[in-house]
């Protein structure tokens, strides 16, 4: 069963290259209409230039699909509201946005200036909040839309020398958990990818034989999924190299200890018990977990 988005309007941030590329060119194949959209900065997001996003767009042309280039920083709302603005008065509507705008300052924590930390979250987490906010009347009013964040590994699980990067990639994981609550009801499905390829964002990072392994375009097929017409909500999904898992942030079983003088000394002593896996939930919403720890204390006074 193929994937087919003839009709549709995507935006894609970032798209100047890379997975931003590969992923409007993939839409653009399958028949969406795609507004390209790129700063044309540095990898630590200096500079600027349209050039990048209008030479994927005429890619995409001469392949016989429709694109438009656009180089607003997401991180500035009034200019994302004009590239909305654009698209809706050139297309009538905004079916897909792609979050993948994205910039790195890396280094250790200690060693990381506050600037280098507040750019980050401000051009990943920040930029898709630009994004998601200003779509987010079109597609309630459409009663339609598929928005997918780019989270990360370094996000989900840490990486050494990406405090600001991994703060600003779990941010969007909770952004994706909340909006995905709100728009079900206008169907607009919020979900996240958290992507594993070769590209500039990754130069350095990896030996070049895993580089090889690793290209951009095998993760397209899970932003494919996420944007289609039956996408599912609410779902991180990982892709790298042919390969593709889900990620989920659980609640374990976990203890009831009551209250006492060595509540502390008792949390201590079975703490691996605490954070075992046996018997794990995954959430539907964080009203869960209080739900969860109200019910064992109203048990435990029961019995």
């Amino acid at each position: 069963m193929s994937l087919d988005f003839s009709g549709r309007v995507a935006i894609v941030t970032g798209a100047g290259g890379g997975l931003g590329r590969e992923h409007a060119l993939a839409l653009a194949k399958r028949g969406a209409k795609v507004v390209v959209n790129d700063l044309g900065g540095a990898r630590d997001g200096s500079g600027g230039s349209a050039s990048a996003a209008q030479a994927v767009v005429d890619e995409i042309i001469a392949a016989g699909g429709e694109a438009i280039a656009n180089s607003a920083s997401v991180t500035d709302f009034a200019a994302v509201l004009a590239m909305v603005q654009e698209t809706m008065d050139k297309w009538g509507r905004i079916d897909i946005l792609i979050n993948n705008a994205g910039i790195l300052r890396d280094k250790s924590f200690g060693k990381m200036e506050l600037d280098d930390f507040r750019l980050v979250i401000e051009v990943h987490l920040m930029g898709s909040v630009n994004c998601c906010k200003a779509v987010w009347p079109i597609m309630t009013t459409q009663n339609y839309g598929r928005i997918m964040m780019t989270t990360s590994s370094s996000g989900l699980y840490g990486n050494f020398g990406q405090s600001n990067y991994s703060a600003a990639k779990l941010g969007l994981v909770g952004l994706m958990q909340t909006l995905s609550i709100e728009g079900a009801k206008h169907d607009i499905r919020v979900n996240a990818l958290a992507p594993t390829a070769a590209t500039r964002m990754t130069n350095g990072l990896y030996p070049e034989a895993m580089l090889n392994a690793i290209q951009a375009s095998d993760v397209v097929p899970a932003m494919l999924v996420l944007a289609a017409q039956d996408a599912p909500n609410r779902t991180i999904l990982c892709a790298g190299a042919g390969s593709f898992e889900a990620a989920h942030i659980s609640l374990t079983k976990g203890v009831y200890l009551g209250r006492g003088e060595n509540i502390d000394e008792q949390l201590l002593a079975q703490l691996a018990e605490v954070k075992s896996s046996d018997g794990q939930i995954f959430p539907e919403n964080g009203i869960a977990q209080g739900h969860q720890e109200i019910m064992a204390a109203m048990n435990a006074h029961r019995d």
